[in-house]
């Protein structure tokens, strides 16, 4: 049975012209039942009628305007020359349905149900039964009428229906792109995200890493506790890399509360001092304070501050050279938290800071910018007048 639904939705054309050849073939059979044509004084017209009408049928879906067009020629032709209603008749019931229900024109849907409320009145006139009373004739006149009105209305609702079901279509095709775009932004973002947080967790470590390496490497001979020393920084040093590495990859993971317990906080605004201590063991010269009343800030801000002296405090070991020193401030507002870092090292390259970093360069202000632009902050970063590199942020406590 479905198959036979889907040639039928396949082959509309064909189902179509097989109705208008049955419906040619009954009228024909049932003008000629007598032997002599059942019409009036010009009942030979029957024939092209009745082709015309079957013509109407075949073509229906194909040209609808044409064969509303072609009916209401027929119709016409019918009235002038007294050619009585035939069987054939019965398209127009079926090309006002189809005008009324397809995406046709507004004087087509127009016609059709003028035409099919006038067909009734003009056969009675042209046509009168005179055996009926005045009465009886005005409500056979209506009872022709509903079969044409009732033809157009259920035509109009099934083309309402239609475009109804084709609008939620759209909107659902739109739904649909809108939520693949929205799912490539959130990616796009989590990607940016995690590249930040891979970024300043690796590049931190990895630095202070380095910087004890070749220290060790250098006094191994001469000084073995120094070098064991800076053995142990590095130990310790890799052990802190793997923890927040270890934490990272658990906010990716899915349904692991079992080892949630595994993962170390993030990092906020009271470990910054552990942080500073931590680069003074690998031999930066920091010196830090904090200007005003400490209070909790939003857990955003909190891991905002800490990475940007992070990041700040790697590139002055980075770029600052041997001899370099730090300051960090942090200075509690009203309406926010102020950070300002400081060093009188060589400072970094130009396009580092100015041009958002090339060759794959410059990511740690490429991602400091993108998290204080998240919590609705400023950063300025730039040379210091009188030699090294400053960065100053502002991140409010209400976030915009």
């Amino acid at each position: 049975m479905q198959r036979v639904y889907d040639f039928i939705r396949r082959h509309p054309t064909g189902v179509d012209t097989f109705w208008g050849v049955v419906l040619l073939a009954l009228s024909l059979l049932g003008e000629t039942a007598d032997g002599q044509p059942s019409t009036g004084g010009n009942g030979w017209i029957a024939v092209p009628v009745t082709l015309a009408m079957a013509s109407v049928v075949a073509l229906r879906r194909r040209m609808p305007e044409k064969m509303l067009l072609l009916a209401a020629f027929t119709g016409v032709v019918q009235l002038v020359f007294d050619v009585d209603v035939v069987l054939a008749n019965f398209a127009m019931l079926i090309i006002i349905y189809t005008v009324a229900g397809h995406d046709t024109s507004r004087w087509a849907r127009r016609l059709a149900l003028v035409g099919g409320l006038l067909a009734g009145p003009l056969a009675q006139l042209r046509w009168p039964d005179d055996a009926l009373t005045t009465g009886q004739k005005v409500a056979f006149t209506f009872f022709l009428i509903v079969p044409f009105a009732l033809a157009w209305v259920l035509g109009d609702s099934i083309r309402t229906r239609r475009a109804y079901f084709q609008q939620l279509e759209e909107r659902a095709t739109q739904l649909e792109k809108e939520r693949e775009a929205q799912s490539k932004v959130a990616v796009a973002a989590e990607r940016a995200r995690i590249a930040r947080e891979l970024h300043d967790v690796v590049a931190h470590n990895v630095s202070v890493m380095v910087v004890q390496a070749d220290g060790a490497a250098y006094v191994l001979d001469a000084a073995p506790d120094q070098a064991k020393q800076a053995l142990e920084t590095i130990s310790t040093t890799g052990r802190q890399a793997l923890a927040e590495m270890r934490r990272l990859l658990g906010v990716l993971r899915t349904g692991d509360d079992q080892e949630s317990g595994e993962y170390v906080p993030q990092p906020d605004v009271q470990q910054i001092e552990e942080l500073v201590e931590h680069v003074r063991t690998a031999g930066l010269t920091v010196d830090f304070r904090i200007e005003g009343t400490s209070r909790p800030l939003p857990s955003g801000v909190e891991l905002t501050a800490y990475r940007i002296v992070q990041e700040a405090l790697t590139n002055t070991r980075k770029h600052g050279g041997p001899e370099a020193g730090a300051s960090v401030r942090l200075i509690y507002f009203d309406d926010g938290l102020g950070l300002l870092i400081e060093d009188d090292g060589r400072g970094s390259a130009h396009e580092l800071y100015e041009d958002g970093g090339v060759d794959g360069k410059g990511h740690g202000l490429i991602g400091m910018r993108e998290r204080v632009g998240m919590v609705g902050g400023t950063l300025d970063a730039g040379p210091r007048p009188g030699g090294g590199f400053r960065i100053s942020a502002l991140l409010p406590l209400k976030q915009s």
